[in-house]
């Protein structure tokens, strides 16, 4: 019995999504390409005309396809730990043995440019590739916050770094960067942003138009694309099918009787499956504290370089506990959720490593019960199918 409603603006992502994976097997022919991690500034590197692409992005597509387990044990058969993380053990894999990898993998880089902004394994991780491949890499440091202070000291730090930065790119590419063209880009940038929140604002209706699957899938745009008038568009496509939902009562589940947050990564192999443990019992994910780190909006009214600053220091993920759980607080008030459901991530050690006094605030502050499922975001052997049915069917029975 179907108990989930299709987004019909999906069919339209599927298109856009596989038409930039095509592209890139062209683009790199055509002009300078680079690496990049999904929290580096992109908008330069899109008004200099240097095409990006995401490893971090290809290696959920290989966990998507069920490639990443095979790929994972090419890297670790070259010496490389299981406890790295998979997107890096999914990429070197899909560097040692191109045959096996889909897409044969990403197309061969001119630059390589990583920011820490996500995690301090972006750095060893592309320092490997530089090494292997013989190509410069730039890495942005991002500092730390782990609260005390208004960052101000780390945004003027990142500020000078992007004007290196821009040296930098100049001087490997012969190209210059254009001050007009970066302030149109990040103005996309900016309005793909602003519909993106909207999106995920749309949780907070009852039903919920949209749930975490959704999420996850839809939030390529705003990764990939930042810095385009395809992302822009498409998160209009999807906005207007979500707001035709509300009107008509429609909530993405045909029967909603729980509302729960998640954190932390997708499982990206059972990105489906997973969740439809949870459809069965009417159980729909409104809000997760994952998507919400592409939300940070470019400010007209400043310098650009500083405003662009001040967006890539403040992700999630580069904040401190105090940060993290006044945002969780937020969200489950601003959502209505009964409970929430925490993926300790084996891969995302930064991620993960604060959810257990994570968990005890929010239980402690709402009252609302938790649970805590380890797996992994893209290797399959990390996760033991019957133990989280197991655990996931009594949480929410106990939810009933």
């Amino acid at each position: 019995m179907k108990k989930y409603r299709k987004l019909k603006s999906n069919a339209l992502l599927q298109k856009i999504v596989q038409k930039d994976y095509l592209k890139s097997r062209v683009l790199h022919r055509l002009g300078p390409s680079a690496w990049v991690t999904s929290g580096f500034p992109v908008e330069i590197l899109r008004a200099m005309g240097i095409s990006p692409f995401y490893p971090e992005n290809y290696g959920a597509l290989c966990a998507a396809r069920k490639a990443s387990a095979r790929l994972c044990q090419e890297a670790e058969d070259r010496g490389y730990s299981r406890e790295l993380c998979a997107y890096g053990r999914n990429h070197l894999g899909s560097l040692y043995n191109p045959s096996r990898a889909p897409l044969k993998g990403l197309p061969r880089p001119d630059l390589l440019l990583a920011c820490n902004n996500i995690c301090g394994t972006v750095l060893k991780w592309y320092q490997t590739l530089s090494r292997e491949l013989q190509v410069p890499l730039f890495f942005l440091d991002t500092p730390y916050r782990s609260g005390g202070d208004n960052g101000e000291g780390a945004v003027s730090y990142v500020e000078k770094q992007l004007h290196t930065l821009v040296e930098f790119l100049e001087g490997r590419t012969g190209r210059k960067l254009n001050e007009d063209r970066l302030l149109e880009t990040l103005e996309l940038s900016a309005e793909a942003t602003r519909l993106w929140a909207k999106v995920r604002d749309m949780g907070k209706h009852r039903p919920s138009p949209i749930n975490a699957p959704d999420l996850f899938v839809n939030m390529a745009p705003i990764v990939v694309l930042r810095g385009t008038k395809q992302a822009a568009d498409y998160y209009r496509v999807l906005l207007a099918e979500l707001e035709g939902r509300v009107a008509a009562g429609e909530g993405a589940l045909l029967r909603e009787n729980f509302r729960l947050l998640w954190d932390n990564i997708a499982i990206w192999h059972r990105v489906l499956s997973f969740y439809s443990m949870f459809t069965e019992y009417g159980a729909c994910f409104v809000v997760d504290t994952y998507t919400g780190a592409w939300s940070g909006t470019w400010d007209a009214g400043e310098d650009p370089y500083r405003s662009m600053a001040r967006v890539y220091t403040r992700i999630m993920l580069n904040q401190g506990i105090e940060s993290r759980a006044a945002a969780m607080l937020k969200d489950a008030k601003d959502y209505g959720v009964d409970g929430f459901v925490m993926h300790a991530n084996r891969s995302c050690k930064p991620y993960s490593q604060l959810q257990l006094p994570l968990r005890r605030v929010l239980t402690e502050n709402t009252g609302l019960p938790g649970l805590l499922v380890e797996a992994d975001m893209c290797d399959p052997r990390n996760y033991a199918a019957e133990s989280i049915k197991t655990r996931v069917e009594a949480f929410l029975e106990n939810l009933a």
